[in-house]
């Protein structure tokens, strides 16, 4: 179909990327920010059948996810200064912890109390085990678990916990974005930054490019993802498991350090703009139409993983909020948590919190390491 031709597909998100810098320039929707406005966006046309959602994904959303996700990621590291990382990295670490053990209790609780075992009969541990995995370190570790067991031979029962779980991500996105402005109002806190965060540099939508500059930094960034892929690799040959984001965040932040790459002008408006395409895919993902193709068994799905982050929430908030900590940093370890470190590091653009970029990054592959261990130890013990 024409409607799914991914030129036409492509044309659609970038043309939903500027209406939501439009409206957030031009219109009262200013005070929710692009990046919510292009999730609204994304979620809004792909349950309108006008782009592909989850359930009919093209080649395009996984070029999106794993291509230029990492390269936004990339491009906004070459922004980063190494010494900013003492002020954020040890309470990022304890909130990142603090996130797991909640998401944890909120499968625990939520499967105990809330949710019979009639319900899910004989994959009850599998599932509680799959959502425990994708809650502590994003989705990449949904479908290890769900392999493993071979949940896929259950088609609808696989179907709703991938509709329900994308559902949620992107829902989630949206409070982390919005429920630090509120609890700042109700109980306000200083934010940990360093000194240099202040200083801060320009706008990235002020952000000017040449086409000497884009030329480099777009080859220095493709060239560093193929770098990345080859020496995660090499590692494994040698038996040693290195995630390739890791790898490709060590190389950013090395060259971030040197005078001549950190004077390319550009850098952060390209990272900006594969992170909102990012992120009006994770909309386009939020396919509410879906939840109606799998019956009675939605609603229990979707009870049960809305209880796990709420009880999520309610316990890193609630032991944050007793540290100390402020809302945005809590915010963002929550999102590495729930959404894995790609969100994570679109909820730091969102707040302008630089020193908040690399640790985002590191708890979130932190996540991607644990979340299989985790899903597994649960599905054992459920």
């Amino acid at each position: 179909m024409a409607m799914n031709h991914p030129i036409f597909v492509l044309a659609i998100l970038c043309a939903l990327l500027a209406l939501s810098e439009y409206l957030v320039k031009n219109t009262p929707l200013k005070h929710l920010g692009s990046a919510l406005l292009v999730i609204l966006l994304g979620a809004v046309f792909a349950n309108f059948r006008i782009i592909p959602s989850a359930s009919n994904s093209i080649p395009l959303y996984d070029g999106i996810f794993t291509y230029v996700a990492p390269l936004s990621l990339f491009f906004l590291l070459l922004d980063v200064n190494i010494k900013n990382l003492k002020h954020a990295g040890v309470p990022m670490l304890v909130m990142f912890l603090l996130g797991t053990t909640g998401t944890l209790l909120g499968v625990w609780i939520s499967l105990s109390y809330l949710i019979g075992p009639e319900v899910f009969g004989e994959w009850r541990p599998v599932i509680g085990g799959m959502f425990a995995a994708t809650y502590t370190g994003g989705g990449l570790n949904f479908n290890t678990v769900a392999l493993h067991y071979n949940l896929m031979e259950e088609g609808v029962l696989y179907a709703g916990s991938v509709a329900v779980d994308n559902i949620i991500t992107a829902l989630w996105m949206l409070v982390c974005l919005v429920l630090p402005a509120v609890l700042q109002k109700i109980k306000p806190r200083q934010p940990l930054a360093a000194p240099q965060e202040k200083v801060d540099h320009q706008p990235y939508d002020q952000d000017s490019v040449n086409l000497l500059d884009f030329s480099v930094l777009l080859g220095l960034g493709i060239f560093t993802l193929f770098v990345a892929g080859e020496l995660g690799e090499i590692f494994k040959a040698w038996g040693v498991v290195v995630p390739e984001i890791l790898i490709l965040t060590t190389i950013a932040l090395l060259l971030a350090q040197i005078p001549q790459v950190g004077a390319l002008r550009g850098a952060r408006v390209m990272g900006m703009f594969g992170i909102y395409l990012f992120l009006v895919v994770v909309g386009a993902f939020c396919e509410v139409t879906a939840l109606g193709a799998i019956g009675a068994l939605a609603g229990q799905l979707m009870l049960f993983t809305t209880a796990l982050v709420i009880i999520h929430a309610i316990f890193t908030f609630g032991v944050g909020a007793l540290l100390g900590y402020d809302w945005q940093l809590i915010s963002v370890a929550s999102q590495a948590n729930i959404g894995g470190s790609t969100s994570a590091l679109a909820l730091t653009e969102s707040f302008n919190r630089r020193s908040l970029l690399v640790p985002a990054v590191l708890v979130g592959t932190l996540g991607n390491a644990l979340g299989s261990y985790l899903g597994f130890l649960i599905a054992g013990i459920l």
